[in-house]
C-alpha cells in the first residue's frame, strides 16, 4: 500500500510514521508543511502539503491508498476549515481508506470547542463515500499532566472539573493504534482509545503526589471563572483559556469517563496508565 500521514512532523503523526516506516512492504508518505525543517525516517517520501492549501493536499494525496488523518491544531474555526480541505482532497484524489483521529467527545452539543470540530469532521468523512476507520482518543495523558502542572498552587491542584472522571490515554498508545488501523482494512466504525481507568481529580492528584516522592498534592475544585482568571494572570491567550475551560467543563459533565479495551485489542499490548507515563517521564529526566 501507499500510506500517507498528515501532521507527520508532529508528536503523534511522527510516531505513526516511525511505526509504518518499519514495514518496507509499504510506501510511506509524510505530509508536512513546505517550510518545515524536519528529517524524515529512512525510506519515507516527503510530500509538501498545508492544511490551508487544498491544491497541495490534492497533489500530496495522489495515488495514496490509505491516509492517516491526524487532526489540525489551533482555533476551532480554523481547524474546521483545515479538515474540510482534507476531506475534499481525499475525495478528489480517490483515497480508498481514511484512518481519522477524532476525540472521545464528538457531540456537537458538547461545551468542548473541539468536540464540535471532531463531530463535524466525522460527519464530513461519513458523507465522502470513502471507507473510514475512526480513532476516538481520550484526553492525552501528557497534555493533561502539563495542564495539572499549570493548575498547581503550592500543594493544591486547582481545577474546575467537579467530580468528573477522565480516561487519560498516552500519545504513544494513540500512535500505535493509528498505525495498526492503517495496516488493517477499513473497519467502517469508531474505536474508543482510552487508558486503563477513568480517574477523578483526587486520583490524579494522588498519582502526581506519588510520582513526586510522596509530596502531598490535594485536588481543590474551583469556579470556572476563577480558573479562567488564573490562566489570564499566567499570561495564557484568550483562545487557549477558552479551549482549556471548555474541555474541563466537558470533563465535569462526564463526557470523557468511558473506558475501553480497544488499545490492547488493536495493538496486543495494554494501554499505559497515568502512573506508567509519570514513571517514564521521571526516567527521561537528566540525572542531577
Amino acid at each position: 500500500m501507499r500510506i500517507a500521514v498528515t501532521g507527520a512532523s508532529g508528536t503523534v503523526g511522527g510516531q505513526v510514521l516511525d511505526l509504518l516506516a518499519r514495514r518496507p512492504e509499504h510506501e510511506v508518505v509524510a505530509l508536512v508543511r513546505p517550510a518545515t525543517r524536519w528529517a524524515a525516517p529512512p525510506g519515507v517520501v516527503v510530500a509538501p502539503a498545508d492544511y490551508a492549501d487544498p491544491a497541495s493536499l490534492r497533489a500530496a494525496l495522489g495515488g495514496v491508498d490509505t491516509l492517516v488523518f491526524v487532526s489540525s491544531d489551533g482555533h476551532a474555526a480554523t481547524v474546521m476549515l483545515h479538515h474540510v480541505n482534507v476531506v475534499r482532497a481525499v475525495t478528489d484524489a480517490g483515497v480508498g481508506h481514511v484512518v481519522a483521529l477524532s476525540g472521545l467527545d464528538v457531540d456537537v452539543e458538547s461545551p468542548f470547542c473541539y468536540a464540535v470540530t471532531n463531530g463535524h469532521t466525522e460527519e464530513l468523512l461519513a458523507a465522502s463515500g470513502c471507507a473510514v476507520s475512526v480513532a476516538r482518543a481520550s484526553v492525552y495523558t501528557e497534555f493533561f499532566l502539563r495542564l495539572v502542572t499549570g493548575a498547581r498552587t503550592g500543594s493544591e491542584l486547582r481545577l474546575p472539573a467537579g467530580d468528573g472522571r477522565v480516561s487519560l490515554v498516552s500519545r504513544a498508545d494513540v500512535g500505535r493504534c493509528l498505525a495498526a488501523l492503517a495496516l488493517a482494512g477499513p473497519t467502517s466504525g469508531h474505536h474508543d482509545l482510552t487508558g486503563p481507568e477513568a480517574l477523578d481529580g483526587p486520583a490524579i492528584a494522588a498519582a502526581v503526589s506519588s510520582a513526586q516522592g510522596g509530596q502531598a498534592v490535594r485536588y481543590v475544585e474551583v469556579d470556572p471563572a476563577d480558573y479562567a482568571a488564573a490562566l489570564a494572570r499566567a499570561g495564557e491567550t484568550s483562545w487557549w483559556a477558552h479551549a482549556y475551560g471548555t474541555m474541563l467543563e466537558s470533563i465535569r459533565h462526564q463526557r470523557w469517563r468511558a473506558v475501553s479495551d480497544e488499545v490492547e485489542r488493536l495493538t496486543g499490548a495494554p494501554p499505559l496508565s497515568v502512573d506508567d507515563v509519570l514513571a517514564r517521564k521521571a526516567l527521561s529526566r537528566p540525572a542531577g
